[in-house]
């Protein structure tokens, strides 16, 4: 026990870290709701609607209700380097010990308990199987574990919990918190107990005229100076509404948000018809500075043609940070147990695979079924090279956290590291060049400034890597090159930078066992029509409802794919449209009869078919 005890990082905060204005009835339900632990949605409850017209927001004594006085804020993007990752230990305790027990092998996990003997006892000890969920086994240890004590209201740190943000690009660590859309007091506090903990400086925008409503879940950054949300951030500062913040326009939001988090351009989608909360992490992940992963559901099925429009609307309209298109990728959503979706039976809740947090090195996510989860482990393992993935059903007794609209990301938030070292590149793109040299171009910045960098690069199947000094490029610009290489090849490689304080950091972050990857594809004439187009196994196989069918182009094609019986009929058709690089082609054969089927890739380079086997 002792040496439990010096394993574990105790501290124990009083309650009171700012006043609360709050009246009578608001401190009553309160009171009488959350003293027992009693779990709230991560959407408004009635109760909390009837409380909105006489409950005031508590300010934060402790914060600084004006922008922060630095130049060049930078909001960190999730797969930035953290130092800790947060949660509020309530209901859900299952999945938390489970994210904890993930996270702490990456970085500090800073847990806000009510009881911290408790939650070591929970954390530390075996939980029986119950339904469909396995015994759990206790953490190994408490290290990186720490223990807050300070009353919460509910479990959605995402939504309340502060956002890093980074002065001078890399140099001043704040913290940064809006007003959250809930009567929820408590959950108010917690940003500025973690200020207090971590020595940080909290700004808010909590007072006028830069008194802003907003979530966590409703935000992502890429790092660069560019946000995406709902429409849901207008309505909730537009004329009249229902938290009496002075009324703003869209200007008026993006002068905000340019100020407290250095925004320099905040990107709005239409909130979706279905989802009850209209929060962005329930239907996107952002990857990189260019890569959103997206949600899909069947053709005209819930949510799947306003999120296609909204798409639409991003590409049509917004590059990356890059100055190129986004690069979008598609992850299904999942149907409810009888098959289900959001718009046909509220029971079928907003299942997501999207809602995941990055932890360094390792990327943790939602999953629900078996026969979903398969393609979405592939499809992250894919985008992901590298990383540990760590999966954690959220939709089955004793715990359905889906229930109640939220998942991992919901409950989770990351704070980022004192220096971060900053690495960005643009990934090279497959080429057909065979005759010069690569160029790879990346900027590097830290506060005490960086002394080297180096591009480690080799072909795929080779185990080590060839060593490139970079050389600079004025600015924080570093360069160098890759030597040309044969047709039909794959290059892989990372960054190394150095800092001037001698840290040292990878980008990708998981390399050398994650990389970035780019084709020489050359002149294809004399090659064999098998290195052009190749057909992967569906998967699941055998299935019954949604399938992935993977499909390996070396340049771009039009295909057509198609399902055929046994005595060859075509018996439904999947797609048609051009296919380049990794194509996942989603088909749905939830309607056919059980049986044996062919799939058929046709394209002008040739056809391809596989088996694939439907069962009941």
């Amino acid at each position: 026990m002792a040496e439990l005890l010096e394993s574990l990082e105790f501290l124990f905060l009083p309650c009171g870290m700012k006043p609360l204005l709050l009246t009578a009835a608001a401190f009553c339900i309160c009171s009488a709701t959350f003293a027992q632990e009693q779990e709230l949605p991560r959407y408004m409850t009635d109760a909390e609607k009837a409380m909105m017209s006489t409950y005031q927001f508590p300010r934060n004594s402790r914060a600084f209700e004006e922008p922060p006085p630095f130049e060049n804020l930078r909001n960190m993007a999730e797969w930035e380097e953290v130092q800790a990752l947060t949660i509020t230990w309530r209901s859900y305790t299952r999945i938390l010990k489970e994210i904890t027990r993930a996270a702490k092998e990456e970085t500090k996990v800073i847990i806000f308990c009510s009881n911290a003997a408790t939650v070591q006892n929970y954390l530390m000890s075996t939980q029986n199987a119950s339904g469909n969920w396995p015994a759990l086994a206790p953490l190994n240890n408490m290290n990186n574990v720490v223990l807050l004590e300070a009353p919460s209201n509910s479990v959605w740190m995402r939504d309340y919990g502060a956002n890093t943000v980074y002065g001078n690009r890399v140099d001043t660590l704040l913290l940064v918190d809006w007003i959250y859309n809930r009567p929820r007091p408590l959950d108010d506090v917690l940003p500025s107990v973690l200020a207090d903990h971590l020595g940080l400086n909290l700004y808010t925008t909590t007072f006028e005229p830069t008194d802003l409503v907003n979530t966590g879940g409703n935000f992502m950054s890429d790092g660069q100076g560019s946000g995406f949300a709902s429409e849901l951030i207008l309505e909730e500062n537009e004329p009249g509404n229902p938290y009496f913040v002075t009324p703003k326009d869209e200007e008026d939001i993006d002068a905000i948000m340019n100020q407290f988090q250095g925004l320099s351009r905040y990107i709005k989608m239409t909130a979706l018809p279905y989802d009850i909360i209209n929060h962005i992490d329930m239907h996107i992940k952002l990857l990189d500075e260019e890569t959103l992963l997206v949600g899909e559901y069947p053709p005209g099925v819930a949510d799947g043609p306003q999120i296609n429009a909204n798409i639409d609307y991003v590409v049509n309209n917004f590059l990356s940070y890059f100055g190129d298109n986004y690069k979008i990728a598609r992850i299904p959503m999942p149907s409810g147990p009888s098959g289900t979706w959001p718009d046909d039976n509220p029971a079928a809740y907003y299942r997501t695979y999207t809602n995941g947090v990055f932890v360094n090195k390792t990327y943790i996510y939602p999953v629900y079924r078996q026969q979903f989860d398969t393609i979405a482990h592939r499809i992250y393992s894919e985008l992901l090279p590298g990383y540990t993935i760590k999966t954690i059903d959220c939709d089955n007794n004793p715990e359905a956290m889906i229930s109640a609209a939220g998942a991992i990301h919901c409950i989770t938030h990351s704070v980022g590291v004192n220096d971060p070292l900053l690495i960005v590149h643009q990934p090279l793109k497959d080429t057909e060049d065979t005759q010069n040299d690569y160029e790879v171009i990346a900027t590097a910045e830290h506060r005490t400034g960086v002394a080297s960098t180096t591009l480690w690069w080799r072909l795929a199947g080779e185990s080590g890597y060839n060593e490139v000094a970079m050389v600079s490029a004025g600015g924080n610009d570093w360069q160098a090159y890759i030597p040309a290489q044969a047709a039909v090849t794959k290059v892989q490689y990372f960054i190394q930078a150095d800092a001037n304080n001698g840290k040292t950091l990878n980008r990708p972050i998981v390399a050398p066992e994650g990389y970035w990857q780019f084709k020489v594809l050359g002149d294809i004439t004399g090659i064999d029509q098998v290195t052009v187009l190749e057909l992967n196994p569906v998967y699941p196989n055998p299935a019954t409802d949604i399938v992935s069918i993977p499909v390996l182009a070396q340049r771009p094609m039009q295909a057509r794919v198609y399902l055929t019986d046994i005595a060859g009929r075509n018996v439904a058709e999947v797609f048609s449209g051009e296919v380049y690089g990794d194509k996942r082609i989603s088909a749905r054969v939830g309607n056919l009869p059980a049986g044996v089927y062919m799939v058929v890739v046709d394209t002008d380079y040739g056809r391809k078919t596989t088996p694939l086997a439907v069962v009941r």
